[in-house]
C-alpha cells in the first residue's frame, strides 16, 4: 500500500531531534574529553578543548537540532503543497510477517 507523506509537524520534529541529537553528541563528546585528557598540553596556552566548552557541546547540537530541524520541516511542508510529500509503501504487520518468513 503507497502512502504520501503529506506535512510534518515542525516543533514536534525539533523537539525529538533535539533530545537524539544531545544524546548522539554525547557518543563524540565523551571520546573527545578522553583524548583531551591525556593529549600532552600545547605550548601555546589556549589551544587545549575547555572543559566547559567539551560539557557546553551537547547542548549546542540540542539547540541546533531545536532550531534547523523544524526549520527543514517547514521547507519540507512548503514543498509538499507544491509538489507533493514523499511516497512511502506500509504493509499491515500480517504482510510483513509472512514476507519475513519468506526471507529467511
Amino acid at each position: 500500500m503507497t502512502k504520501r507523506l503529506s506535512r510534518i509537524a515542525p516543533w514536534q520534529a525539533g523537539k525529538l531531534f533535539a533530545l537524539i541529537y544531545f544524546f548522539f553528541s554525547l557518543l563524540l563528546v565523551i571520546p573527545i574529553a578522553i583524548l583531551s585528557a591525556l593529549a600532552p598540553m600545547p605550548t601555546v596556552p589556549g589551544h587545549r578543548l575547555g572543559a566547559g566548552f567539551i560539557i557546553l557541546l551537547p547542548f549546542l547540537y540540542a539547540l541546533a537540532g531545536l532550531i534547523f530541524v523544524p526549520l527543514g520541516c517547514w521547507i519540507y511542508n512548503m514543498a509538499a503543497k507544491l509538489v507533493g510529500g514523499l511516497q512511502v509503501s506500509v504493509t499491515d504487520d500480517a504482510d510483513a510477517q509472512v514476507r519475513a518468513g519468506r526471507d529467511t
